[in-house]
């Protein structure tokens, strides 16, 4: 119930967001929510939905490395080392480390949305095609990992806040500040709702 609860929420909330930033919202927008008081925002759980901004603008730097090639979006490999490596350290964090892998699972599949769907708009209008290709050893990993530190680090402070009742409401309103501040188009907005179901463990 709370991750379908938190998908509608955010789908609504992003839509009056996706409006603001590009004065047109989708299609099959969801009804605008009841509006929602400065008071209720939490600005700690804002720190992991600006890192999971960040990742899911990274996705166009991994989709630009791939892109062309023979490496594949979905790379099961590497994402159980990552996983694994998340569950790890949760441990050390004192954080119960299934929990902290569906949140990185989220991440991981939030970032092959993004992916796809810069896939579908180069292969539609060739001349958006990136002209370079970023290292994804050198340059891209690193630069994932670094998120993977901060949200870890992220995932500890809120412990608390993502076990409360309040914790749906408030992530969905987060959510929609960082889509704002980060400038999420709407396909960086449907990866955002991808990367949020499993935040909230109450």
């Amino acid at each position: 119930m709370r991750p379908q609860r938190l998908r509608s929420a955010l789908v609504a909330v992003c839509a009056t967001a996706a409006v603001t930033l590009t004065g047109v919202g989708p299609a099959a927008a969801a009804p605008a929510p009841a509006p929602v008081r400065a008071a209720a925002v939490v600005p700690g759980l804002m720190p992991l939905t600006d890192l999971f901004a960040e990742r899911l603008l990274l996705a166009d730097k991994v989709a630009a490395a791939k892109y062309g090639t023979d490496k594949p979006i979905d790379d099961p490999v590497r994402e159980q080392q990552v996983l694994d490596d998340v569950a790890a350290r949760a441990v050390g964090l004192g954080l119960d480390p299934d929990a902290v892998t569906a949140v990185f699972r989220d991440q991981i599949e939030a970032n092959k949305v993004v992916q796809r769907g810069l896939y579908a708009r180069w292969d539609a209008h060739p001349e958006l095609r990136p002209t370079e290709r970023p290292d994804l050893v050198k340059e891209v990993r690193p630069a994932l990992d670094r998120i993977t530190t901060r949200l870890l680090a992220a995932l500890q402070e809120t412990a608390g806040l993502r076990a409360s009742a309040s914790c749906v409401p408030r992530l969905s309103v987060a959510a929609a500040r960082s889509a704002y501040g980060h400038e999420l188009d709407l396909l960086h907005l449907e990866g955002l709702g991808r990367a949020l179901p499993s935040v909230c463990v109450g």
